[in-house]
C-alpha cells in the first residue's frame, strides 16, 4: 500500500524525498523508481520530509516507529518539529491517540488516515479514507489526501476514525466468512457455484465481498490483497472494542476464531478469500487432531 501510495504522489507532482522500509531491498528498489533516498534510519525519514505517511502492520510496529525520542532509540519523532505525520494503518485506536500526545509533546502534529481500500485503489489514487485528528491538521493535508482518493470522510478527533476503520472492517471480515459458507454449502449440495453466486447478487445474500471475493473463492484464486493475517487482526481489534463496551459480538468472535485458524494452519498470508478453503469439502486438511 505505502508504495503504491509513493508512486502515486510522485506521478500526481509531489516531491516524494525519503523511503523507509523494514525490508531495505523493498525500500531500494522504489527509491530508484520514484527518485527518492533509501533511509537507514527513521530519523532520517523525518529530516528529509515535511510530511510523513506511515502504512505500519500493528500497534507494535506503529509504538516502534513513535518510540519517545532519546539518545540510542530511533524513532520518527526526532527533530519532528513542525512536521505532520498521517498514518495510514488499521490499529487500535488507543495507538492513534497515543501517538498524537508523543507527536504534539514532538512539536508535530498527527492524524489518522484509515483506508478503506486495496493496493488497486492506492496505486490509482483511489483511495476510502476515513481520518481523524485535529480539524486543522486534516485541513493543512487535505491537497495531498485528495490526490489519493476518490473519496474521504473526516470523522472526529483522534481515534474516531480508527474505530470506525475496525468497525467496517470486522463487518467486511463476517460477510467474508459468511460467502465463503454459503458458497461451501453449496458446492457440497453439487451447486453450479457460478449459478450461485448470480442467484445471491440478485437477491439479500449480495454484498461488495460477493463482487471481490466470490469468483475467486469459487477458482481458489487467493492472490493477497487483503491477508487472512490482517483479518485476524482487525477482527480481534473490533472484538477488544466490544469488549471494552460490554457487548457481545458472537459473528465477529467466530469470524476471528476462522481467520485464526487459517494463521494456525499456514494460509495466514493468503487473501482473505482464502476462508473458503476451510469450507469447501475436501479443499484443506486441518492440522487439527483427529
Amino acid at each position: 500500500m505505502g508504495a503504491n501510495m509513493a508512486r502515486r504522489l510522485k506521478d500526481v507532482g509531489y516531491a516524494v524525498t525519503a523511503v523507509y522500509d523494514v525490508r531495505p531491498e523493498a525500500a531500494d528498489k522504489l527509491a530508484g523508481e520514484i527518485g527518492a533516498e533509501t533511509c537507514r534510519s527513521l530519523a532520517r525519514v523525518t529530516e528529509l520530509s515535511d510530511v510523513v505517511i506511515t502504512v505500519v502492520t500493528d500497534d507494535k510496529a506503529m509504538e516502534r516507529v513513535f518510540a519517545p525520542p532519546k539518545k540510542g532509540v530511533d524513532s520518527l519523532l526526532a527533530g519532528a518539529s513542525g512536521r505532520v505525520f498521517v498514518n495510514c494503518a488499521t490499529i487500535s485506536p488507543k495507538v492513534h491517540v497515543a501517538v498524537e500526545k508523543l507527536a504534539r509533546k514532538a512539536g508535530a502534529e498527527s492524524l489518522e488516515a484509515c483506508m478503506a481500500s486495496s493496493i488497486t485503489q492506492a496505486r490509482e489514487g483511489t483511495l476510502y479514507l476515513m481520518c481523524g485528528g485535529e480539524a486543522s491538521t486534516f485541513e493543512k493535508v487535505k491537497p495531498i489526501l485528495e490526490k489519493l482518493s476518490a473519496s474521504m470522510r473526516y470523522v472526529g478527533k483522534a481515534g474516531q476514525a480508527a474505530v470506525v476503520k475496525a468497525l467496517v472492517n470486522m463487518v467486511m471480515n463476517i460477510n467474508t466468512a459468511g460467502l465463503a459458507e454459503g458458497l461451501g454449502l453449496g458446492a457440497a449440495y453439487g451447486l453450479d457455484i457460478a449459478m450461485l453466486r448470480e442467484v445471491f447478487s440478485q437477491t439479500g445474500a449480495n454484498s461488495r465481498v460477493l463482487q471481490t471475493d466470490g469468483e475467486d473463492m469459487q477458482n481458489r484464486e487467493h492472490s493477497c490483497f487483503f491477508s487472512a493475517a490482517h483479518a485476524a487482526k482487525d477482527s480481534g481489534i473490533a472484538l477488544n472494542l466490544g469488549k471494552d463496551k460490554k457487548l457481545e459480538l458472537p459473528l465477529a468472535g467466530a469470524t476471528l476464531r476462522q481467520f485464526t485458524r487459517m494463521v494456525k494452519e499456514g494460509l495466514g498470508e493468503l487473501d482473505k478469500s482464502g476462508v473458503a478453503e476451510l469450507t469447501f469439502k475436501g479443499r484443506h486438511k486441518s492440522k487439527k487432531k483427529k
